[in-house]
């Protein structure tokens, strides 16, 4: 597995790849970053903004839990779906990218259980799983949904920790670590 593989950009990847050993600090620091969902939030307001009756008070596919929630789900079960998704979808992640798996089918696999992440959560939460995902939406609505925040960063950073112990106890190769040159 490469930096440049599946895990730039998103903190909790990084994250939990590092903690199963699979990725070091020095080599995966210059690719953390939280731009990209920022930039997705802008265009699809661009695009949405433009459609008759738009209201960006309805909460432009913000995350939210309690009365934001779409199924006004409690903080606690939003906590709970976010980091039991995130931990499988990071633990699927590791195993279709690890050395063993059959080569060309990690995208098939890595699709269909975001997919499947989708249909269980959009209901509680509008689904998160990516702390860059969440933040760019929340700047865009403000008030509420910057104060839930917290919980579509906290959440990812616990599942992508979990997901990386996860692995790393059932790996059969948990110190694979990818490295590169240091700057």
């Amino acid at each position: 597995m490469t930096a440049s593989g599946p895990y730039p950009c998103h903190p909790w990847r990084s994250g939990s790849v590092r903690v199963a050993h699979r990725l070091s600090v020095s080599r995966n620091d210059r690719y953390c970053a939280g731009g990209g969902g920022i930039a997705a939030a802008a265009l699809l307001y661009v695009i949405a903004s433009g459609a008759p009756g738009f209201d960006l008070a309805r909460g432009f596919a913000a995350n939210g839990y309690g009365e934001h929630s779409p199924g006004h789900y409690s903080l606690f079960v939003c906590l709970v779906t976010e980091v039991a998704m995130t931990m499988m979808f990071l633990f699927i992640i590791m195993g279709a990218t690890h050395g063993k798996a059959p080569a060309g089918f990690a995208p098939l696999a890595i699709g269909l259980c975001l997919a499947l992440i989708h249909l269980v959560s959009i209901p509680v939460t509008n689904t998160s799983v990516n702390p860059a995902r969440s933040t760019g939406p929340a700047l865009f609505v403000g008030g509420w949904a910057l104060q839930q925040l917290w919980l579509f960063w906290v959440a990812p950073l616990i599942g992508g920790a979990l997901g990386g112990v996860l692995y790393r106890w059932l790996s059969d190769e948990p110190s694979l670590s990818v490295t590169g040159d240091r700057d």
